[in-house]
């Protein structure tokens, strides 16, 4: 295979650029753009826009029109191959006269993979898995739904906000509102990307939070809202029951839950998932359809998901504030291994979001 130019890296970071803007509106397929060049000038970008709508490389083959037949298009993803929605990517960039194709990332879902090979039998030159490492990152949900653990469990996204010494509450349990505006309309942004948006009860008793994505974004399909809620203490009167026919509501209880509080529950809407132990009540989340999930605390459910070893990425709001000693900590539950053995993660952003920081960090 072709080595890739420092020009295929700049087009392809660009294209990878132009898959972000996908967040919230595509899954669950992948989020890809695509840029048409020819002559070393630019002449059509596109992204997949919304699920079941054309894909990055029609959209950028139609902005590009004529000026595509001997160009290079530079895809985030490896071009479909397959009849889904839409029909194969491959077979519009091959009636386009495209000459060459170099993609960011090797597609794992068995049914549209093999573009590259498509596009090789068709007399095309394709330079492929360039920034693999990147697409991967950026498609972290899709990903994980096309590997072993995928069929498992969601992937599960911890967001924390937290004061400087890592406390997530004060002394009386008080969290609104530890981060700026800012920080908060980037959760929002977030929560958009993300099939189900869950807390643990003692934050739904704490904070009777509504949980919905008010932002920016406006997902394709709102995010289902989930509650750890072992013997069902979700208040019928809280905000989430209230509004529970609006958007789903699931509460996540152990199998011996009292019946006298399930059906209240489920009288006002909310779904029951019963289950026991973390292990399979995450099967069961995934087995009702929800492949991603944004956790958004407390204290007890995170330490719990860290515990476990099940969180592959986590959101780490700072603000700079001191709360003390006696507020809470989200990590004091989980064990202490040796140094060598503890987990390592790996840092994939840091922003300011106003007064703010926010780490991004994955699973090494």
């Amino acid at each position: 295979m072709p080595d890739p130019t420092p020009h295929d890296l700049h087009h392809l970071r660009r294209a990878i650029a132009l898959a972000g803007n996908g967040w919230g509106r595509v899954s669950p397929n992948p989020m890809v753009g695509c840029v048409i060049v020819r002559d070393g000038e630019v002449v059509g970008e596109g992204w997949h826009t919304e699920y079941g709508r054309p894909h990055a490389e029609v959209e950028a083959l139609r902005a590009a029109g004529e000026q595509a037949r001997g160009a290079t298009a530079y895809v985030s993803l490896e071009p479909c191959s397959h009849w889904g929605k839409t029909p194969p990517c491959t077979d519009a960039l091959t009636a386009a006269g495209v000459r060459r194709v170099a993609f960011g990332g090797y597609d794992p879902n068995p049914r549209a993979r093999g573009g590259a090979e498509v596009l090789r039998a068709a007399g095309i030159e394709v330079v492929g898995g360039v920034e693999e490492a990147a697409v991967r990152d950026q498609n972290a949900v899709f990903f994980h739904a096309h590997s072993p653990a995928g069929a498992e469990r969601p992937f599960v996204a911890l967001k924390l906000a937290m004061s400087l010494d890592a406390r997530i509450a004060d002394r009386d349990g008080r969290s609104v509102w530890i981060t700026g505006d800012e920080s908060r309309a980037e959760v929002h942004r977030l929560r958009a990307g993300y099939d189900a948006v869950a807390i643990g009860s003692g934050t739904a008793l704490a904070d009777d939070p509504l949980l919905t994505v008010r932002g920016a974004v406006e997902p394709r399909v709102p995010p289902k809202r989930v509650v750890f809620d072992r013997v069902l203490r979700l208040p019928l009167d809280g905000k989430l029951v209230r509004s529970a026919r609006e958007v789903p509501v699931w509460a996540v209880c152990r199998p011996d839950a009292p019946e006298v509080l399930r059906q209240p529950l489920e009288d006002g809407g909310v779904t029951i998932i019963a289950a026991s132990g973390l292990s399979d009540q995450l099967r069961a989340i995934r087995d009702a359809g929800v492949r991603s999930m944004f956790v958004e605390g407390g204290s007890v459910l995170a330490s719990a998901l860290l515990a476990a070893d099940v969180v592959d990425r986590m959101y780490l709001f700072y603000a700079p504030v001191l709360i003390g000693p006696q507020g809470a900590a989200p990590f004091a539950a989980i064990p202490s291994p040796p140094l060598a053995d503890a987990v390592r993660w790996r840092r994939l952003d840091s922003q300011p979001f106003g007064a703010d920081t926010l780490i991004t960090l994955v699973r090494r």
